[in-house]
């Protein structure tokens, strides 16, 4: 995870210079000692502390081009135990006799937020002397407060990561304009829609037409999978489907429809028809069908409401799409995927909607905003496998994976676990909160602009 900043090569005023990971740290600590022990008093002795010693910590190094170590410095997780996103920077230093001169302080910061927004970070700060923290402002930062720190004055500086906001903005925010007055009335920003006068839910999905080009088979099982989950989502048992698919000739499309008849056999869901074109770019969508007496909506959330995620943390990432989408259904049994499928019908929670492209924290800020209130999420709480960040396990497709609002039945969930992470709150938009109570914006507002279903 550090594609971003391998290679970092700066030329400013004369001097040009390589910003990169450095394991060889005794120039950098030399240095360190120099400016923070000998020339500002800082320290004593020497500035090395616990997080030198963390086997996480990351130094990013200036080298010019003789490998002369012009300045360095440390980005990592902030605390012991699993990563949850919550990273620092720290001991930035430049060698005097360059400093100010050739922009290496300023490049070394820049190299550090992309570092640390690369490895999934979701918080990232500092803790600066006061007479750099107008630099740090010029640079983006926003001041969080000031402190202390070795007996001088310093300010808590935060680097504004918009990951999740800028997912949100890409897949969902144009929706309230485009679809208005189509959405059925109390329904919507809902994964499926009641069938008026009938206990039947539809349900549509398309998937990505450069999706269905480079991975046909798992195309057509998305195609499935997808409209599945909107199905559960509502507490909707699964009865039949309808696909559309199109590709440049029949041997492509059969292995689309490979992929959709093993889907199909997996959830027990019946291929009912559909339609079939050839000689045109490929593309795909699925209709579903399900049936409920009492479904569930999206937006039946309340302030006060817990949030609970159901997650199967099983698989991995697909190959091809690291940190997009984590495969934790094609491993499964046929058994394993239907009695997960059935969680929200038999928890009956006040709301429910299944997590989509927006990711978790994009989905979360659905329900709210159809809730007609806003939602905070414990980061630390959030189940996640090993395998992911935190960044990418909050904006990534995770395979199956529900949010869920109120009281919940015991009802079986299969390889999914379900934990509380979360409330609904007054209010709007979706905020972060961190195990030091701080809490950090993730969506400033409405996601989709479908307003309060």
């Amino acid at each position: 995870m550090t594609q971003l900043t391998d290679l970092a090569p700066v030329l400013t005023g004369t001097r040009s210079f390589v910003i990169s990971p450095d394991d060889d740290r005794r120039d950098y600590h030399r240095l360190r000692r120099q400016v923070f022990v000998d020339e500002q008093r800082l320290f004593a002795g020497d500035d090395l502390d616990d997080r030198d010693d963390d086997p996480r910590t990351v130094v990013l190094i200036a080298r010019a081009a003789d490998g002369t170590v012009l300045g360095g410095v440390r980005v990592g997780p902030v605390a012991d135990g699993p990563d949850i996103g919550w990273w620092a920077g720290g001991r930035l230093v430049v060698d005097p006799t360059v400093r100010g001169a050739h922009g290496i302080g300023p490049a070394l910061v820049r190299a550090a937020c992309a570092y640390a927004e690369n490895a999934g970070a979701l918080r990232f700060e500092a803790t600066v002397q006061q007479r750099w923290a107008a630099m740090f402002r010029r640079l983006g930062w926003h001041p969080v407060r000031d402190t202390t720190v070795a007996g001088q004055p310093h300010a808590l500086m935060r680097w504004p990561i918009r990951r999740l906001q800028a997912l949100a903005a890409a897949t969902k925010n144009p929706l309230g304009d485009l679809v208005s007055g189509l959405a059925p009335a109390g329904w919507a920003g809902d994964d499926g829609a009641p069938v008026p006068g009938s206990d039947l839910i539809a349900a549509c999905d398309a998937i990505l037409p450069s999706m269905v080009e480079r991975d046909p088979e798992w195309a057509g099982w998305c195609a499935v999978l997808v409209n599945v989950n909107d199905l559960a989502a509502m507490g909707a048992e699964p009865v039949g489907l309808l696909n559309a698919v199109a590709g440049r000739d029949a041997a492509f499309v059969a292995r689309v429809l490979d992929g959709v008849r093993r889907g199909a056999a997996a959830y027990g869901i019946a291929v009912l028809g559909g339609h079939t074109q050839l000689g045109v770019p490929a593309a795909l969508s699925a209709t579903a069908l399900g049936r409920t007496a009492r479904p569930v909506p999206g937006g039946g959330g309340r302030p006060g409401d817990r949030i609970s995620l159901t997650a199967d943390l099983g698989g991995g990432w697909r190959p091809g799409y690291q940190g997009r989408q984590w495969d934790s259904t094609s491993h499964r049994s046929a058994a394993e995927l239907r009695e997960m499928v059935r969680f929200a019908g038999a928890a009956e929670p006040r709301a429910a909607k299944d997590v989509s492209m927006a990711g978790i924290a994009g989905t979360l800020g659905m329900l709210a905003e159809a809730s007609g209130c806003g939602a905070v999420l414990d980061v630390a709480d959030v189940p996640r496998p090993a395998g992911a960040t935190a960044g990418d396990w909050l904006t990534c497709f995770p395979g199956f994976a529900m949010l869920t609002a109120g009281e919940l039945r015991d009802a079986p969930a299969g390889p999914a676990v379900t934990t509380a992470c979360g409330e609904l709150v007054a209010g709007r938009g979706v905020e972060l909160r961190w195990p030091d109570g701080e809490l950090t914006t993730a969506l400033d507002g409405g996601v989709t602009g479908l307003g309060r279903a």
